[in-house]
């Protein structure tokens, strides 16, 4: 023990004081089994009794089968559905239904740079998109639980709004580098916390506000609370409406009007209309209604660049970003509409890779304010799936996906980012944005209807 803290091992092997450590060695033979048993605890209280390891594994093995058992999926792909709901399900805190992006940190998105982030937190972006996923294939019950930490983590004043909690919905996260650890392969810096958390990102709210719409059409129902804070978060998202921010990609540069950022401002405002118009709840529909048209008048005249044919990353840059694939998914605009082809075909000769993968943005161009180089983010190219799925390219879009299913791990798992020089994955792992979005990927190649909402037409 030190300190606050306590840590008890058990087990048959147990290891022997040996100056400030402890040292054991024995042998083990073929098909012997050896349980360990290391349990944290505080040090004021008593050392808890060792667990029953067999009827524990039994428990384990049996709620993950009963659990995986409930899962609405077929098709080619449904194995890796299942197996991506399962890791989303084991990144959620079985208490408080907080859902982390990762469990770890300073995994390198770029070998031995500096683009080393901790991710054991809960993005409320990441979450709401898991949110997502869960309601598509039957675990309504998880997207409730979700809902209530949501609640709890926004409550108080709209203006101490953030991206990202801790899992019980903790806010003071200040990031911090751990000078003394070489990071994975002399990747440094090692970090702990995450600076993120005190960005403005206007793109939030419009994800939370559109997975809640989608669990009303699965029939949720709203409490006075949950409604309530809907509304506040339009009201924070109205008052900040001519702010500019730091994107999807956590950029760490300048503030930008990102056209992503924008699109999800106005789908906060469109659910905002919905929930009213469509299922009767109190609010200012005509207002909403309003600023959801500015929106779209103006992410019109300035987010789309009419000699490239192409959305752009931001307002009068000539620049795009994969985060424009997802336009269509919160209803802006259909997914054959001439605007987005004209952005897939842009996205495919500025941001695919050699190997058919595609990137976030160019980190070359000095955006987001650190060292250029990174792999592709494999969200992005899921996310092109869906574009390809849905615009009737299934060739491309199978061939894609194969690529894509086939980075996973024989655990059936996946991290942020792969790299195709080095045939390995790259970032954090394994990763809930992946994860999610080869489960949206797989519903559209499989057809599935994902309670999409109605593309509201262009004035």
């Amino acid at each position: 023990m030190a300190g606050p803290d306590a840590w008890a091992l058990h087990g048959k092997h147990l290891p022997e004081a040996h100056d400030q450590g402890h040292i054991g060695e024995f042998a083990v033979a073929a098909g012997e089994k050896v349980d360990f048993e290391l349990t944290w605890f505080p040090s004021y209280r008593e050392t808890p009794p060792t667990l029953d390891f067999d009827a524990a594994l039994k428990d384990t093995i049996d709620y993950w089968t009963r659990w995986g058992g409930h899962c609405r999926q077929d098709g080619a792909y449904a194995a890796h559905v299942k197996r991506s709901l399962l890791v989303l399900r084991a990144l959620t805190h079985y208490e408080t239904g907080g859902i982390v992006a990762a469990p770890t940190t300073s995994l390198p998105e770029d070998f031995g740079g500096s683009r080393n982030w901790d991710y054991r937190y809960c993005w409320l972006r990441d979450a709401a998109l898991t949110l997502e996923a869960m309601l598509t294939h039957g675990y309504e019950s998880e997207a409730l639980k979700w809902r209530n930490w949501l609640l709890r983590a926004l409550a108080g004043d709209p203006e101490d709004i953030q991206v990202m909690y801790g899992v019980a919905g903790e806010r003071d996260l200040p990031e911090s580098e751990l000078d003394h650890l070489p990071g994975y392969q002399d990747a440094r810096p090692v970090r702990i916390g995450n600076a993120a958390v005190g960005q403005y990102q206007a793109d939030v709210i419009g994800e939370v506000m559109v997975s809640l719409e989608r669990l009303r059409l699965a029939g949720g129902k709203e409490d006075t609370f949950s409604w309530a804070l809907q509304r506040a978060l339009l009201g924070y998202v109205e008052k900040h409406f001519e702010d500019k921010d730091c994107g999807l990609w956590e950029i760490r540069g300048p503030a930008e009007y990102f056209t992503h950022s924008r699109v999800m401002m106005w789908a906060a405002f469109d659910c905002g209309v919905r929930a009213v118009r469509d299922h009767g709840l109190p609010g200012p529909a005509d207002r909403w209604d309003e600023l959801r048209l500015r929106l779209r008048t103006e992410i019109m005249e300035k987010g789309f660049n009419r000699e490239l044919n192409s959305f752009t990353q931001t307002y009068g840059g000539r620049q795009t970003d994969a985060a424009l694939l997802t336009l269509p998914q919160v209803g802006f605009l259909a997914y054959d509409d001439e605007h987005m082809l004209g952005t897939v075909a842009q996205l495919e000769r500025e941001l695919t890779t050699e190997q058919g993968l595609l990137m976030r943005y160019r980190t070359e161009t000095g955006i987001d304010g650190l060292e250029p180089g990174e792999h592709p983010f494999l969200a992005c190219s899921f996310w092109l799936v869906e574009q390809y799925a849905r615009t009737n390219r299934k060739a491309e879009a199978t061939a894609l996906m194969d690529t894509l299913v086939g980075f996973a791990n024989e655990l059936g798992l996946l991290s942020e980012e792969y790299a195709p020089e080095q045939q390995r994955m790259a970032g954090n792992y394994p990763q809930a944005f992946s994860h999610l979005a080869l489960v949206r990927a797989a519903d559209a190649m499989h057809g599935v209807d994902r309670l999409s909402l109605a593309v509201t037409p262009a004035p």
